[in-house]
């Protein structure tokens, strides 16, 4: 832990400045964790482990892409041969650029400690440039070992592009609503996913049985989506290592098979890998164009490619994309082509009747089987897209469920389980065809992968300091695809590209409202709160009766004195014994490690027995059931305390810096023992002696001996004193800070204000029941609030 430096104190005195001293050797070990993720090697024969599990996760849905993609782009069937060899060099060359050099190739290096998706590469861009639309980080935060960012020359490019940035309040908000819209484009991508996937896959049972209808179809696709979505609470722990081996299968299948038709049909489509044949394929005309939505298919997975990258080193995927997946998919579309081109009217379902006889039934179960792997693990990518939209107040905070106790990032959203659920039957029987579906998932991953060719731009700049040129090069070869694909989509919308626009606007009312709202109930608590000095001019007493116990304040301030408190003092003739001021807040980082996660910080004097905690998590971090939160705010003082007066020794007021022999006191002291049963970094402050020690710490609350006998005296007194007003009782105070519109504000905010964002604050999860606070030690302190 460390304590938190505050505006209130400065100007009051000097501090030790013992970081540089005690903590160097710390320093250099930091920096090895920070990087842990970029530079940790890995042995040949594990890095090929890892590539082949990665297989199960990230390429699934990229992989069942040939299922549909031929369909959707001649959904009125084939003109020409030559039009089926310029759609198959656009096929290929769309997998070279977008998946291959875009995603697999740069992408993937901008990952967040191997996070990935939207929000990783926002947590980035947080972190090296201040365009947070709420302020509560702090200079401490910047410690952390999960916390790494860079400085600049000021003169630079990447400089000047950072105070660019940071100047208005209306570019941070530019980019948040960018950052938003690809979210929301993705949840709506975890929605067609599995409809497109599941229905394609079921598809096979028509072409080998003419006569089953088309409902049938849609019926079996429908009850293998509701068993799939049911049994998200159960987690993929226990069939995970199924995963893989599957989709290996499946690989090597559609590839053997596109040899075997490339040898059998028509070898001459090979000729498609010249791209001359794509200016040809554009000359068709308009109707040459809008088939480009269904070719764009093609590529998609490859934006779930990077939400999915999980701990996957980066080197692992490179390898199983390169060696597995991509030849396989290339030969896959080859051979579909070389089979369409003789059998011009099976376009429709081409890649079930370009199978041999031999494995077709094989086939239709392992196509069903991977169809549902990548729809897991787009559903896996939502779940972790809103955990991780609700981390940053962009999203209501809904219950969250671990499904294995091995790995932490595996959850499950039972709410968003069953809106998910009921959208993608909704889907799926609503159109009941591929065709518009194709045309709805199209939209959705081309406007994701704009946002994040956005997004890379001063990622580029900012965090690898890339060379001008290198930037331009990246976003225009990006931009001149994408944008093409997203030309065609356009001419889609009234065929079913409007369901992704309209599923991704619900999403990003609620966002942005939920956002709005927090941002306003913030700068409402910042601008009411309370200064130190009005607390400690009350004196000890705090002109009240103290009772035995402990009450637990919470605030989202990380400093100052929030205003409930001072509320509830003016109307309360009583306050407890110990008063403890916490901060819950989540910085742009996708963990903070236990260690590090609690800054305690005393206010005023001892005899005030007022202190403050901040806890700090990651946008990847969850608190369990079993997790005591109270029992760990109680241990965190409890170590302060030790801690405090433990480092007393150290304190002089007319001293600024310590001497080489204070300093190799400090560190017999250290070596003595003094602190072997502590485990976690923490800085102890004192406001009333200014005094700042970084020390080894942990929550465990366990003796420390001193060789002071009055200062252990005063510090036994100190935890008698804690444990006793623990055992009197414990309070948490919670605001209950209620949003209204002014009466003057337009019917557009008061609807927004007054009804969505009243109703989300009611159906979402309080701090109570996220932190597993006992009810019976609630206490809500209302406020209104006009905005």
């Amino acid at each position: 832990m460390a304590s938190v430096p505050v505006e209130e104190s400065d100007g009051r005195g000097s501090m030790w400045d013992l970081d540089q001293k005690l903590d160097q050797p710390m320093d250099e070990e930091a920096g090895r964790i920070r990087n842990m993720h970029c530079e940790k090697k890995f042995s040949s024969l594990l890095l090929l482990r890892l590539a082949f599990q990665s297989l199960g996760v990230v390429f699934g849905d990229l992989g069942t892409s040939p299922l549909y993609v031929f369909y959707n782009t001649f959904p009125r069937g084939v003109g020409n041969g030559e039009d089926v060899i310029g759609a198959l060099s656009l096929i290929i060359y769309s997998i070279i650029l977008i998946p291959l050099l875009k995603y697999v190739f740069v992408v993937l290096r901008a990952n967040d400690n191997g996070q990935g998706g939207t929000f990783a590469l926002y947590s980035l861009l947080c972190r090296h440039a201040k365009i947070r639309t709420i302020p509560n980080q702090h200079r401490t935060d910047e410690e952390l070992t999960t916390y790494s960012c860079r400085t600049y020359d000021e003169n630079s490019f990447a400089a000047k592009l950072k105070h660019w940035l940071e100047a208005h309040t209306y570019k941070k908000n530019a980019v948040l609503i960018l950052v938003l819209i690809g979210t929301c484009m993705a949840i709506g991508d975890g929605i067609l996913t599995p409809a497109i996937s599941v229905l394609s896959a079921s598809g096979g049972l028509k072409v080998n049985h003419p006569n089953i209808s088309n409902g049938v179809v849609i019926l079996v696709a429908v009850v293998i989506l509701v068993g799939l979505f049911s049994l998200q609470h159960y987690g993929t722990d226990r069939v995970s290592w199924l995963f893989a081996p599957i989709v290996l299968l499946w690989f090597l299948l559609i590839g053997s098979i596109g040899v075997f038709n490339l040898c059998k049909y028509d070898s001459s489509v090979l000729k498609a890998f010249n791209p001359v044949h794509i200016v040809r394929y554009f000359k068709g005309g308009h109707k040459n164009l809008t088939s480009l939505g269904g070719i764009m298919l093609s590529i998609t997975g490859a934006d779930v490619l990077f939400s999915d990258l999980c701990h996957f080193p980066v080197l692992a995927v490179q390898i199983a994309f390169t060696f597995v997946v991509f030849p396989c998919l290339l030969l896959a579309y080859t051979g579909q082509a070389a089979y369409i081109i003789q059998h011009q009217d099976h376009v429709f379902d081409a890649f079930y009747r370009s199978i041999p006889d031999g494995i077709y039934w094989p086939m239709v179960i392992i196509a069903t089987a991977a169809a549902s792997i990548a729809s897991q693990a787009t559903i896996s990518a939502t779940f972790s897209i809103i955990k991780q939209a609700a981390a940053l107040d962009c999203f209501p905070m809904v219950k969250v469920v671990h499904t294995s106790k091995k790995f932490l990032g595996q959850i499950y959203i039972p709410d968003i389980n069953w809106i998910l659920m009921i959208l993608c039957i909704a889907v799926t029987a609503g159109f009941k065809n591929q065709s518009q579906i194709g045309n709805a998932y199209g939209t959705a991953v081309v406007i994701v992968m704009l946002v994040t060719t956005l997004l890379m731009i001063p990622i580029m700049f900012l965090v690898w300091r890339s060379h001008w040129m290198l930037v331009l090069f990246f976003t225009a070869l990006s931009l001149l695809v994408e944008l093409t694909y997203f030309s065609a989509v356009l001419f889609k919308v009234n065929e079913g590209g409007w369901v992704p626009l309209v599923i991704a606007a619900a999403f990003l009312l609620i966002m942005f409202v939920w956002h709005y709202g927090t941002v306003k109930r913030y700068e409402f608590e910042k601008h009411s709160r309370v200064s130190i000095a009005w607390i400690l001019g009350l004196g000890p007493s705090l002109g009240l009766v103290r009772v035995p116990g402990i009450g637990f304040v919470y605030t989202d301030l990380a400093s100052g004195v929030p205003h409930i408190f001072s509320h509830l003092i003016t109307n309360l003739p009583a306050i407890h014994s110990v008063v403890v001021f916490v901060c819950v807040k989540y910085l742009p980082v996708y963990t903070v490690p236990v260690d590090e996660r609690f800054i305690v910080k005393r206010i005023g004097t001892k005899s005030f027995h007022i202190f403050r905690c901040v806890a700090r998590y990651g946008y990847k971090d969850l608190l369990r059931k079993h997790d005591d939160f109270e029992k760990m705010l109680f241990d965190s003082i409890s170590v302060f305390v030790r801690l405090e007066a433990m480092m007393e020794g150290y304190s002089d007021s007319d001293e600024c810096a310590f001497s080489a022999q204070q300093n190799a006191k400090s560190i017999d002291l250290l070596e003595a023992g003094y602190m072997d049963t502590l485990g976690s970094i923490m800085e102890v402050k004192n406001t009333s002696s200014q005094d700042s020690i970084p020390v080894q710490s942990s929550h465990q609350g366990s003796s420390v001996t001193r060789s002071s006998a009055p200062t252990s005296q005063i510090t036994s007194e100190e935890l008698d004193f804690l444990n006793r007003c623990k055992e009197a009782g414990v309070v948490h105070i919670l605001s209950n800070t209620m949003v209204r519109a002014r009466r003057d504000s337009n019917l557009v905010k008061k609807i927004a204000v007054d009804y969505v964002y009243a109703f989300l604050r009611r159906i979402c999860r309080d701090n109570s029941v996220m932190f597993n606070l006992p009810h019976e030690s609630l206490l809500n302190v209302g406020q209104i609030f006009y905005v």
